[in-house]
């Protein structure tokens, strides 16, 4: 075994780590706009959580939804994002049920799983940048998770994609190029 050399550092002063800008191109792969939760933990709330402590929550760890668990089962049950949270259902609820907005509970405004749109691994794996976000233009969607097949058959979140994500690292690249971006979808 090579033993690992040090060295020391050239310079004295070092940006902060994940401060750098990150652009992609339309052309690169698909995973590279995906959230992978098998480098980075998922963020999730429990469905009694008051809507407002969810969305604090998101907040405080930087990201726009959080999957949602069973508190006796502790398995996904669904998926809220901060826009859920500050769209209209929240008060549309509290109207229809006469209820004050502590009372709403992430479960009465998540996605349920049954209702979810998913994309597959292994399609992502096959798929770029340029497809992404084709995808959420055409459905309007802001958050879609991303499932891979287990051995045995069956299912389980392995990424979230977003698509204020992707157009925020489609649009820095927009910036630099000053021209706008134009993404060809094949029908």
């Amino acid at each position: 075994m090579t033993p690992l050399r040090l060295s020391k550092v050239k310079h004295a002063q070092l940006a902060v780590p994940g401060m750098d800008p990150w652009h992609v191109n339309p052309e690169d792969p698909a995973t590279s706009v995906m959230t992978d939760f098998r480098e980075h933990t998922s963020i999730t709330v429990t469905e009694r959580t008051p809507i407002d402590a969810a969305l604090e929550h998101m907040r405080h760890t930087g990201v726009r939804s959080a999957f949602v668990t069973d508190e006796q089962t502790q398995l996904v049950v669904g998926l809220v994002t901060a826009y859920d949270i500050t769209s209209e259902k929240p008060m549309q609820l509290m109207q229809s049920a006469n209820i004050p907005r502590h009372d709403v509970a992430v479960v009465d405004i998540m996605q349920p799983v049954a209702t979810w749109h998913v994309a597959d691994m292994e399609h992502l794996e096959r798929a770029n940048v340029a497809a992404v976000f084709a995808m959420f233009s055409q459905t309007g969607l802001t958050h879609v998770p991303v499932v891979e097949t287990t051995a045995t058959g069956g299912q389980r979140l392995r990424g979230l994609l977003s698509a204020a994500r992707v157009k925020r690292v489609l649009h820095h690249m927009d910036d630099a190029r000053r021209e706008p971006l134009v993404v060809a979808v094949a029908t």
